[in-house]
């Protein structure tokens, strides 16, 4: 066995051991060594089957290569002909982040499983890897999502969405349901943004409290308007952080809540007399809507009727603006697709070991969401137009005229 291989396995049964990949000891770069020379070996090969003049292997050259975990000294095979060009690492390249690495990284932003993972490394490359080690590069993740946690933000978002999706992590041994809070902005432009992600144990209007702060710290000094569930207090926290900011309550969780409490021989009929609410032309003809509904189904569910009477102000914000701005915000069907794309990731996954093995997952999911985002949504001229009307001064500042 030669040194290489030996160290190599030696480091292995170190990282079994619980040892840090990083750092002092640096267990990952042999790893990144051995991957890469496999593959530019493989290169090789694949180069000499296809060479049809006379040709063969003729040993290595060494140089130092640096990588994102540290630096090694890589010995590339050569030919015989010198007509061998490496692709993996260039000739002249001293700078390199390692195409497995990369790999590993691609496959687990996709969601794939560290079992699966596994099996493509060694697929492709003829290696086998551990889940400790894919675990180690998937970490470079973190000080990404770090930086964009705390990236400064616009002035102005004229609508934000704002929601919690919960997982069960793992806390001092056993698993605990977190709330991870979802902000997503519409920018000045009118394309999608994802303004943050914050973690806590349960979902509640004082932590919001903390992550409005937080937003605005990061640069936010105005929301137009801000598309909320009904959370008990979202409203004040909101308007403490953002006095001037517009709530709108979601019209779909607020249906969703009222029908937990009808019965079931009613629900269609209830639904039939709560759609000329939501559904009506104008304010007016929306509150006449809930007038009636109050009157025939006020005696046999109250708790639903004064729900919807009580949180009218929030609920009923979207009818005075037209229907191109209604279809925006009177729901918060924008944060739950991030949310559904965040479920197609953990969806395979009971529980999380940590808090930082949930958010580089997460974060992930943000990368391949955000690729869609480049157009602005529909008729958003129009909807700028009709923002700035409404919001008399408050666009002037970052509005390009």
């Amino acid at each position: 066995m030669n040194t290489t291989q030996f160290d190599f396995n030696k480091a292995l049964e170190q990282l079994q051991a619980g040892q840090n990949l990083t750092g002092e000891g640096d267990l990952l770069t042999p790893l990144i060594k051995q991957l890469t020379e496999a593959a530019l070996k493989a290169e090789l090969e694949h180069h000499l089957a296809q060479d049809s003049s006379p040709n063969r292997k003729n040993g290595t050259t060494k140089k130092t290569v640096q990588t994102s975990v540290g630096e090694f000294e890589l010995e590339t095979p050569r030919d015989r002909n010198g007509s061998f060009e490496p692709q993996l690492v260039k000739k002249r390249q001293t700078k390199l982040t390692p195409e497995i690495d990369q790999k590993i990284i691609g496959l687990f932003t996709l969601g794939t499983s560290y079992k699966d993972i596994k099996h493509h490394i060694q697929e492709l490359y003829g290696i086998e890897v551990s889940e400790a080690t894919i675990s180690a590069v998937t970490d470079q993740l973190l000080p990404q999502l770090q930086e964009w946690q705390s990236r400064p933000l616009e002035a102005v978002y004229p609508i934000i969405w704002l929601d919690a999706i919960h997982y069960k992590v793992k806390d001092n041994g056993r698993y605990v349901s977190k709330a991870v809070y979802t902000l997503l902005g519409l920018n000045i432009e009118g394309k999608k943004e994802l303004l943050g992600l914050y973690l806590s144990e349960s979902e509640g209007a004082n932590y919001w409290l903390s992550v409005l702060t937080d937003l605005h710290n990061r640069g936010v000094k105005d929301i137009l308007i801000a598309c909320i569930d009904g959370l008990t207090g979202f409203p004040e926290a909101i308007a403490s952080i953002y006095p001037e900011t517009e709530i709108q309550q979601c019209i779909i969780h607020q249906i969703r809540n009222s029908m937990k409490y009808i019965a079931s021989k009613n629900r269609k009929a209830f639904m039939e007399d709560l759609k000329p609410v939501y559904q009506a032309p104008t304010k007016q003809a929306a509150e006449a809507a809930l007038e009636a509904l109050a009157e025939k189904w006020g005696k046999q569910y109250p708790i639903v009727v004064n729900s919807w009477q009580r949180k009218w102000e929030t609920l009923s914000v979207y009818f005075k603006y037209p229907e191109y701005i209604r279809k925006v915000i009177y729901t918060t069907n924008a944060i739950e697709a991030v949310h559904r794309q965040f479920r197609k990731l953990t969806k395979t996954k009971g529980g999380f070991p940590n808090e930082n093995s949930l958010m580089k997952l997460l974060y992930a999911g943000i990368l391949v969401a955000s690729r869609n985002w480049t157009m602005p949504i529909q008729n958003w001229s129009l909807a700028l137009s009709q923002l700035a009307i409404h919001f008399e001064g408050r666009l002037d500042s970052v509005l390009d005229i």
